[in-house]
């Protein structure tokens, strides 16, 4: 363990001298300020949670995937599959063993993508929140861009390049409050309070945030990775009300740590009224071990607070068809 802090350290370190051309920040003109000092405290302080597996479904096996009736499926982490009848949108897409560049080192999965790559419908837009590594995964891509080579992929501004250089050429970037009309759907990239950085010269070199998808009977949105900001009352004004949304609900302990850039489960339904959506999913846990809190605590937490504030706010199954009415 200590090893590994150390290596997250030096990593950590070098990030933050490169740093001095920092390109973007958050809406409030912040950026994730934690020290070096901050992460050592943190990992030589920790003790890694218990690994526990969520239950799976294979209720997608019994269903068309690529049938004209709108749906909504949890594969794991970040990862959603929308279907709204003639478009299908994947989200954060990550189906490698590893949230990290290296194969053998890197946060593991402690249960598998409830649905394999293999077995996707075919995909016609894929959608990047920010490109740290349990977001935007390499092997994944270039595998979702073989499979379906007329894809688009939307990626938030500063990425483009790194998914040219995977040899995916069908790639549009975005800023915040820049839209974009595919087939049906009118897909808008909205803020997030977070960061962004894959390597050790690069934080902040690239955008982040969520994204708002509209047709002529839905709304969808998908928050990213995300601490709580004003940012999403400022969605809903400018967007409206949202239908379905899907929020992230784990990776905020400890919260000295981690408050600014993950919420926690209570501040998950905060982000569900924010928005006025009819309906949440929660995401964003059970799949890696990234932080502190049980595995099972972000469940427990948001059924409590999503209940006591009178909210529809659900913790799916991954795997589990949920139909769009």
């Amino acid at each position: 363990m200590r090893i590994i802090v150390l290596g997250l350290a030096l990593a950590f370190l070098v990030s933050m001298v490169a740093c001095t051309s920092t390109r973007y920040s958050n809406s409030d003109g912040m950026t994730n300020d934690k020290s070096l000092g901050d992460l050592l405290r943190w990992g030589f302080g920790r003790e890694k949670p218990k690994p526990v597996q969520i239950n799976l479904s294979t209720n997608y096996k019994s269903y068309n995937l690529a049938s004209p009736e709108p749906y909504l499926i949890w594969i794991g982490h970040a990862t959603f599959l929308l279907n709204t009848g003639d478009t299908r949108v994947l989200f954060d897409p990550v189906f490698s063993d590893r949230a990290s560049p290296f194969s053998m080192v890197g946060p593991k999965r402690i249960i598998p993508p409830a649905i394999d790559i293999s077995e996707l419908p075919n995909v016609h837009l894929v959608l990047i929140s920010h490109n740290h590594y349990d977001h935007l995964d390499q092997r994944s891509l270039i595998e979702l861009k073989k499979n379906n080579p007329e894809a688009k992929f939307l990626v938030p501004q500063g990425d483009k390049a790194l998914l040219t250089g995977m040899g995916i050429e069908n790639v549009f970037e975005f800023n915040w409050w820049e839209s974009i009309a595919v087939r049906s759907l009118e897909l808008t990239f909205t803020p997030a309070q977070h960061w962004s950085s894959r390597g050790l010269f690069d934080r902040n070199h690239s955008l982040w945030g969520s994204w708002f998808v509209r047709d002529a009977n839905h709304s969808f949105f998908h928050a990213g990775d995300t601490g709580y900001s004003g940012d999403f009352v400022e969605i809903r004004e400018r967007l409206g009300d949202v239908d379905y949304a899907m929020i992230p609900i784990g990776a905020y302990d400890p919260r000295w740590f981690m408050s600014y850039q993950h919420v926690n489960p209570e501040e998950a339904v905060t982000i569900a009224k924010d928005i006025g959506a009819d309906v949440s999913f929660g995401m964003h846990w059970g799949t890696f071990i990234l932080t502190d809190e049980p595995v099972m605590e972000p469940k427990q937490r948001l059924e409590r607070a999503a209940y006591a504030e009178g909210v529809d706010f659900r913790v799916p199954v991954p795997g589990e068809v949920n139909k769009i009415n």
